[in-house]
């Protein structure tokens, strides 16, 4: 009887914190370079915030939330049971380990995900910046990118979320937010690191002004 309950539990949860989200912020989804698709992709955007990830989930409908993890920082997303419990149970979230501590591949989890059929969301930043402009992107979108050229490359835009949720901050403020997604890339045949990592950043920041 037990394990019955928690999947409702996480349902219902989810249903609640994706109506608080968009109470919140609006969380409107643009779709302008691609339409929403029930097929494998890597969703890559910029980052700012911990309530990128939230942002994120709600702006894709249903039937997308349902095949989509989020990447997940371990050290944050389970400092507390809810926090642990709701990106377990209601966003399905991938963890990374940003301590490096271990000697695992830091992939490793994304790789098993995508072997398995997921799509991702994918901050590759890697880090929160501070600056309007995202940081240079790390390796990790590249390597799976060689890795899976059969998965959709699909850049996003995330507009303001920062206020909502300010670095340091614990109350969020209502704020009018979106993701722009944008058409597609891939990787190019022969095409090396840097550039593709540039090209990549480049696609996201383009969505600024749309």
């Amino acid at each position: 009887m037990r394990s019955d309950i928690s999947p409702f539990l996480a349902r219902v949860f989810g249903l609640l914190l994706l109506g608080f989200v968009r109470l919140l912020t609006g969380a409107q989804a643009r779709w302008q370079g691609c339409p929403p698709k029930a097929e494998q992709r890597i969703y890559f955007a910029n980052h700012q915030s911990h309530a990128d990830l939230v942002l994120m989930w709600a702006a894709l409908p249903e039937e997308l939330r349902s095949i989509t993890r989020p990447i997940a920082a371990k050290d944050y997303w389970t400092k507390t049971p809810l926090k642990q419990w709701i990106t377990r149970a209601v966003f399905n979230a991938i963890y990374v380990d940003r301590t490096k501590t271990t000697d695992q591949d830091p992939l490793e989890p994304l790789i098993e995900a995508l072997n398995q059929g997921d799509s991702i969301i994918l901050f590759p930043e890697g880090t929160r910046g501070n600056q309007e402009e995202p940081q240079a992107f790390k390796s990790g979108l590249y390597n799976l990118a060689q890795k899976f050229p059969q998965v959709v490359l699909v850049p996003a835009w995330i507009n303001n979320v920062q206020r909502v949720m300010p670095k340091g901050e614990v109350v969020p403020v209502p704020i009018l937010c979106s993701v722009t997604f944008g058409a597609p890339i891939a990787l190019g045949a022969g095409e090396d690191r840097s550039t593709f990592l540039a090209r990549a950043r480049q696609a996201v920041m383009d969505l600024r002004e749309s």
